[in-house]
């Protein structure tokens, strides 16, 4: 197990607590993160009972569930549940006067199969909450990977509002333990394959085998065997993501979406333009595809009301970008000609965008250590300079924590470029900024400006005498 050790911590907490009364949790994240190895391990560690569903009828989940009952009970013949009343009664009931673990993983294909369970789980437990069943100390865990119904388990006024006790979401590993995970020792490689395959775990084991690349060298040759071949599970792949959503169902529309996204089109006006809808008309994909955590709304740093929308899965915008305009060619195994084709695009498409967003999350992350204060906030936004009629986008803004009645106290501000040198020019632009964020009443007295360079800086900026950082790539991917 992987960089999962506060996860692991928090659920073994949870499954041993030995207050005499039942506890539900809920544990979700998007698929491949290792969730259902993680929960395995931990009911195999604890004695408890785990039942992965699948998608089928309720009178078929029922009898898989006994089934798997009477396996965990070294019972001689299956359970018959009639009902899903029924089978909870039995499920609560291995936890009476003793600490049982019960993990229900895949929850989602259950629920969609008998809409009543979560109400029927909820009964369960106020029962017992009120003193009407004796001593019951059942731990119950619901798993699942479709992010849209897990999430609204506990949103609203869903019955099991208010009845949880613990929600974790396994999320991807970070980009630096992503690395490790890879074994990608050179940052540049590291940083390259990350806008590929982020920090999904599985990418690595099942999808290719454990095949990494072995230097920056080999990366093209690796993208063209592990993600460009259709032989490999990894080619089809960001196209799955989307079908397994069931909330999804013009999936054609939905592609288009994540398409004008990966092209840089970031806003609502500008994805509609895209496909040619109105606005209003992807209000609703928009929202789906972020309550699936395929795509994160994101505010201005300066501009209230203003957001932009990006795709949370770096595999997605590589398919959506590398991948599918020329899908027809890579089924018919032009791996190497479509990879030729469409490497310019992936340097400032994929990898530019994904470059500017690893640059937020380092700032985040230890921009204690590199601006000397703790960031509170860390965004993109858009100055707009009124004396030279000008807008200057800000790829990394990182605002101190709010204190009410002072102004706001800009910490950093900052450009990343992947593949370009920077220089006094880009330090020109930020030294302009500082200034008209100053005239708007922003604090920026001590405001770092700091320069995020996948490609180098000039020679002259290391001599630069103002507040300037200059992040590389070994800095980026180091203390």
């Amino acid at each position: 197990m992987f960089d999962r050790d506060t996860e692991w911590g928090v659920l073994v907490d949870f499954a041993s607590d030995r207050r005499p009364q039942p506890l539900l949790g809920v544990v979700t994240g998007r698929r491949r993160q290792g969730k259902t190895y993680l929960l395995s391990a931990l009911t195999e560690a604890l004695g408890g009972f785990y039942f992965q569903a699948v998608e089928a009828t309720e009178a078929e989940s029922l009898r898989m569930l006994g089934e798997a009952v009477a396996r965990h009970l070294r019972a001689p013949t299956s359970f018959a549940f009639a009902d899903w009343d029924v089978a909870l009664e039995t499920l609560f009931g291995l936890g009476r006067d003793r600490v049982s673990l019960v993990v229900l993983d895949e929850f989602s294909y259950l629920s969609r199969a008998s809409p009543a369970l979560p109400s029927l789980l909820r009964r369960h437990l106020d029962r017992s909450a009120s003193g009407r069943t004796p001593d019951n100390r059942a731990r119950l865990l619901l798993c699942g990977s479709a992010m849209s119904i897990m999430g609204r388990l506990l949103s609203g006024n869903a019955p099991l509002r208010g009845r949880a006790s613990l929600e974790v979401v396994i999320q991807p590993l970070r980009y630096r333990e992503a690395a490790q995970f890879w074994g990608a020792d050179d940052p540049r490689l590291a940083a390259m394959l990350h806008a590929v395959v982020g920090g999904t775990p599985a990418y690595r084991r099942e999808f290719v085998r454990d095949d990494v690349p072995k230097s920056l060298r080999d990366f093209d040759p690796w993208v063209r065997r592990a993600v460009l071949s259709s032989h490999m599970p990894l080619f089809r792949e960001a196209r799955y993501l989307l079908a397994e959503e069931a909330d999804i169902r013009d999936t054609a529309l939905y592609h288009s979406v994540l398409a004008a996204i990966a092209e840089g089109n970031s806003t609502r006006g500008r994805i509609a333009n895209y496909i040619g809808r109105r606005s209003t008309d992807i209000s609703h994909p928009l929202t789906v595809l972020e309550d699936a955590g395929l795509v994160l709304r994101e505010p201005d740093a300066f501009r209230s009301g203003r957001v932009t929308y990006r795709i949370t899965e770096p595999l997605i915008t590589f398919y959506q970008a590398v991948m599918r305009p020329a899908w027809h060619r890579l089924e018919l195994g032009q791996a190497s000609a479509v990879w030729a084709d469409s490497r310019a695009r992936f340097a400032s498409q994929v990898v530019g965008p994904h470059f500017e967003t690893l640059c937020r999350q380092h700032a985040l992350l230890y921009g204690a250590d590199v601006f000397g204060s703790t960031p509170g906030a860390v965004a993109a936004g858009v100055a707009v300079d009124p004396v030279n009629r000008s807008r200057l986008d800000l790829d990394v803004v990182v605002f101190a924590p709010a204190v009410p009645g002072e102004p706001q106290r800009i910490i950093a501000l900052g450009e990343a470029k992947w593949g370009e040198r920077l220089g006094e020019l880009h330090l020109a632009r930020l030294r302009r900024a500082r200034d008209v964020l100053a005239v708007r009443g922003y604090d920026v007295r001590e405001t770092v400006l700091a320069l995020y360079g996948g490609g180098g800086f000039e020679r002259r900026l290391q001599s630069s005498t103002d507040n300037v950082r200059l992040v590389d790539l070994d800095r980026l991917y180091s203390s």
